[in-house]
C-alpha cells in the first residue's frame, strides 16, 4: 500500500510540470514554517505490539533560496524531532512480562518545493539525523535471565520524504508527508512564523 502511494506522489510531482499555476503558495526566502504532526503507520514495533504514545513529530523549515524554475520552485532547511513509544507483552508461567520501547529521532531536513497546484506547497526531501532508540524489561525479576534486559540500539538515521502543505489562511495550514521518519505518514498542522 505505501508503495502505491509513494508511486502516486511521484507521478503527481513529475507530471505536475505541465499544470499551470496562479499562486504562490511556496516557501520563500527567509519565511518560516512549523509543522506539527501525528503518524499514522509507525515502522517501530511490529506483531504483538501495543502503542503507548503514537507517533508525533515537529519540524521547523526556514527557506533559503526562492525564484528557481520560474518562480515555481525553492529550497528550504530546518530541523525534526519525532518520538514514539510501544510495548510488547508475554506470558510464562502465569507471569507477565516484555518491554517497553522508545524511539527518538532528531535530524536536519533538506527540502525542495515545486508549486504543482494553486495552494498546495509540494515537495520532496532528505533527512539525516540521529534515532535513539532504547528499550526496558517489565516483569518478574526471575524471568528477566533467560529472555534478557533493558538495551539501546542508537545510530544514525535518513530518511526521503514526499509531502504537501494545503493553505487556510497565510498562517495555518495542513500538512500530509509520506516518508521513513517516525512513521509512514504524518498529519497535521502547519504554521508560518
Amino acid at each position: 500500500m505505501i508503495k502505491k502511494i509513494f508511486f502516486t506522489l511521484a507521478v503527481l510531482f513529475t507530471s505536475g510540470v505541465l499544470m499551470s499555476v496562479s499562486a504562490k503558495t511556496i516557501i520563500s526566502k527567509g519565511e518560516q514554517v512549523v509543522n506539527l504532526g501525528i503518524g499514522l503507520g509507525s515502522y517501530y514495533g511490529g506483531n504483538g505490539y501495543s502503542s503507548s504514545i503514537p507517533p508525533i513529530s515537529a519540524s521547523y523549515e526556514k527557506g533559503v533560496v526562492d525564484g528557481l524554475l520560474g518562480g515555481k520552485a525553492s529550497i528550504g532547511v530546518g530541523g525534526y524531532l519525532g518520538y514514539t513509544a510501544n510495548k510488547w507483552e508475554s506470558t510464562y508461567i502465569n507471569d507477565i512480562w516484555g518491554y517497553k520501547y522508545s524511539y527518538l529521532i532528531l535530524g536536519a531536513r533538506g527540502v525542495f518545493h515545486y508549486q504543482l497546484v494553486k495552494k498546495l506547497d509540494t515537495y520532496a526531501g532528505l533527512l539525516l539525523g540521529y534515532n535513539v532508540v532504547s528499550s526496558k524489561f517489565y516483569g518478574d525479576d526471575d524471568i528477566a535471565p533467560y529472555v534478557g534486559g533493558a538495551s539501546s540500539a542508537s545510530g544514525i538515521g535518513y530518511s526521503a520524504f514526499l509531502g504537501a502543505r494545503y493553505k487556510f489562511n497565510k498562517k495555518i495550514g495542513a500538512y500530509a508527508e509520506l516518508g521513513y521518519g517516525i512513521s509512514a505518514l504524518e498529519l497535521g498542522v502547519s504554521i508560518r512564523l
